[in-house]
């Protein structure tokens, strides 16, 4: 029979290295666990904050109420500019003709909404026409999925402008579902730039998913 003896206290307080080793890992583990989330918040604030994200596109301040402006589609049919409250829109200007300029601005407008994914039945892409020539025949097939309108150009002038030394054609304008005009992409937006009017677009949306849905409703 083997007979165990009870260690003394002495011997009890005297830990083996190895065992004190692994009880100052785990401390310090648990330590890590619970301050992670304090030294998150800390870098977050004070080297990675949100308004410190510079935009691509220029912010409108202060933002512009969509005017009350009629509007007619290339079917003649007449509404209000105000009509178009409920989406995130995309807007290009330029006359009907549409020169090389208008036509890769509706090539960039329509490959940016759908580079939204699951979101891009949030937003419109929009074409306002600003005088009265003919929209070339060949232009109509690819511009089935956007909202062409022509508008009064004056009128339209007192809501969007363009930055200086620029014309209102020379940029793609960004409206919130609000009906307010918020950014203006900058005049030499093309392919190479694209993909960061696309980051702002994504933020956009990502932060204002959770009150804005898909679908033109009435909103305050």
């Amino acid at each position: 029979m083997v007979v165990n003896t009870v260690p003394t206290a002495e011997e009890a307080l005297r830990d083996p290295p190895g065992r004190t080793r692994r009880g100052r890992t785990w401390l310090l583990l648990v330590w890590l666990v619970c301050a992670a989330p304090v030294v998150a918040s800390y870098l977050t604030f004070y080297f990675f904050r949100p308004d410190r994200i510079k935009s691509f596109g220029e912010l409108i301040e202060p933002q512009r109420d969509v005017p009350v402006l009629l509007t007619h589609g290339l079917d003649g049919k007449q509404d209000q500019l105000v009509s178009l409250k409920g989406q995130w829109l995309l807007v290009s200007v330029a006359g009907g003709a549409c020169n090389a300029q208008c036509q890769q601005h509706l090539y960039l407008q329509r490959q940016l909404r759908e580079t939204m994914g699951r979101d891009k039945d949030r937003m419109d892409w929009v074409w306002l026409v600003d005088d009265q020539a003919e929209v070339p025949q060949a232009l109509l097939p690819a511009l089935s999925s956007a909202l062409v309108l022509r508008v009064d150009a004056a009128g339209l002038a007192q809501w969007l402008s363009p930055g200086k030394g620029q014309k209102l054609s020379d940029h793609l304008y960004v409206v919130d579902p609000f009906g307010k005009w918020m950014m203006r992409f900058p005049a030499d937006l093309d392919v190479k730039n694209a993909a960061q009017a696309k980051r702002d677009l994504s933020r956009l949306l990502t932060a204002s998913t959770s009150w804005d849905k898909p679908g033109r409703v009435d909103k305050p």
